[in-house]
């Protein structure tokens, strides 16, 4: 089983509980904690969101922590706000929503709901590994089937084809819409960077199988890390097309809080020669910071590294034919589901 990839477990800036590795044990030879999976008891499973950069109005995320372990993960400070760390304890302590199909069912047969485009998940990958057994987000899908709402997902997991009967159900409404993340085409660096994610062939393995189903189905190329993958950009982007890609986006690094100094220590640990050609660049886009946090610029960046990976994307989507139109999504279909077996009377 592949190691974590976090190289730190830092404090929690609200609690200040948190535990870091002996200096003295080489990074090689550093624990690898067994993951430990916590009943989630929220009363609800929609989250709403407000910030005008991102495309999207509600999301569910059947799984808090995560244990693919990107080192990256803009998610891990999510962690502090539920006591624990965001280093290792994002990676071994996985909550889990086991009734939230059961809570969305609720939410949807209310008259309150209005059908318009979940994420899934939005935060946390839908598919990571303990999918397989909880199938949790198999069971959210079964109801947004019933429901025929339109859903949005982003994975690095093969295991998203588990659930191409469903996904190709909703493509009959005009519901569904997945992206596959794939960072890098180096088996080796996510092997390091991403530990327990599906490697990119597998990546793009999935692209085909769910293209090959009629499943709109995208790339998401990110986070891309001036000087340690963005070069693979117009590689990903033609592998991705010749996949069967339609269309593609991309983000660049973001480092929130903590993150700051778990990336920081993770590039000493496994690219010291390449840590201050990478920091450096992350400061150029970030003016001078290693983290922005305004809307508008903390996706893409400013300045001439964010231009010149800008102008790459948008060159190399063009060669590919990929992004000529965008993916159709419709609520025409909906329809609220039962509760209890009987259609709900609000």
């Amino acid at each position: 089983m592949a190691k974590r990839g976090a190289t730190l477990n830092p404090f929690n800036r609200f609690t200040e509980n948190g535990w870091e590795f002996d200096a003295e044990v080489p990074p090689d030879e550093r624990g690898n904690p067994k993951t430990v999976f916590i009943p989630d008891g929220s009363a609800s499973v929609v989250s709403h969101n407000n910030s005008p950069d991102i495309p999207f109005e509600v999301s569910l995320n059947p799984y808090r922590g995560c244990e693919h372990g990107c080192v990256y993960c803009y998610a891990r400070p999510t962690h502090e706000f539920l006591g624990y760390s965001p280093g290792v304890d994002f990676e071994t302590k996985i909550l889990f929503k086991a009734n939230a199909a059961e809570l969305l069912r609720k939410e949807m047969a209310a008259k309150s709901w209005v059908p318009k485009n979940l994420m899934l998940s939005g935060v946390t990958d839908p598919y990571q590994p303990i999918e397989r057994k909880m199938k949790l987000t198999r069971s959210v899908l079964e109801v947004m089937v019933e429901a025929r709402n339109p859903v949005v997902m982003i994975t690095k997991n093969h295991l998203v084809t588990r659930d191409v009967d469903l996904l190709a159900e909703l493509s009959k409404y005009t519901c569904i819409t997945v992206a596959i993340s794939i960072t890098t085409l180096d088996p080796t660096l996510t092997g390091v960077l991403e530990p327990r994610t599906s490697r990119p062939n597998r990546r793009l393995q999935a692209i085909r199988t769910l293209a090959d189903a009629g499943i709109p189905t995208g790339v998401m190329v990110a986070p891309m890390i001036p000087g340690l993958n963005d070069h693979e950009m117009p590689d990903i982007l033609k592998a991705a097309a010749d996949a069967g890609a339609k269309f593609a986006n991309y983000t660049l690094l973001r480092l929130p809080y903590s993150l700051k100094e778990m990336f920081s220590d993770w590039l000493e640990v496994h690219y010291p020669m390449r840590k201050t050609k990478i920091l450096n660049r992350i400061l150029m886009y970030r003016n001078g910071k290693l983290n922005v946090s305004e809307f508008g610029e903390r996706f893409k960046g400013q300045g001439p590294i964010a231009d010149q990976i800008r102008d790459t994307f948008r060159i190399h989507v063009k060669k590919n034919g990929l992004n000529l139109e965008r993916p159709p999504m419709s609520t025409e279909h909906f329809r609220r589901p039962e509760l209890n077996g009987q259609q709900s009377l609000f």
